[in-house]
């Protein structure tokens, strides 16, 4: 059932004013904590508008890997994937996520799905609040791991780009 439009604009707007302040926030006191507890809300009201079986996995799974990633960056947990698999990326719903530190992959995954979101949703909500989460988690990159971001923004703009 479609959930309701009446105050979907007013909130995706609110929600985009919390990211953008989260971001700049963050970046400037180089605390990607602050970027990630800014975005919590945004990803939740991303899980209550998604309906459609893959779109309602994404977010519910966007969730998780939001929880993870403050429980990561809060205990400064450090874990190097690259080194334990024994490879630099790894393929997550058909997409390549660089992998290094948990706490940079995490940002990345989060951006696969939002795309996911984006590309399978048909709601113009839906879709708002992926690109809130997309460039969210482009900024948390960015504090944690520079070089990262880079990589994750071409990967953006060549998705991007095969879609047009």
């Amino acid at each position: 059932m479609a959930k309701s439009y009446k105050y979907a604009s007013l909130i995706c707007s609110v929600l985009s004013g919390v990211a953008l302040i989260g971001i700049i926030v963050g970046i400037i006191k180089s605390n990607p904590l602050i970027a990630i507890i800014f975005l919590l809300p945004t990803v939740v009201y991303e899980v209550y508008r998604t309906e459609g079986k893959s779109t309602k996995w994404a977010s519910w799974a966007l969730l998780i890997v939001l929880i993870a990633e403050i429980i990561f960056v809060v205990f400064n947990v450090s874990f190097d994937l690259a080194a334990f698999l024994g490879t630099t990326q790894e393929s997550v719903a058909g997409y390549n996520i660089p992998l290094g530190d948990i706490k940079v992959v995490g940002p990345g995954i989060m951006a696969v799905l939002a795309l996911i979101l984006f590309i399978r949703t048909r709601g113009r909500y839906t879709k708002w609040l992926a690109i809130i989460i997309f460039v969210t988690a482009l900024a948390i990159v960015y504090s944690l791991d520079p070089s990262i971001f880079s990589q994750l923004l071409r990967f953006g703009v060549k998705e991007g780009l095969d879609m047009l």
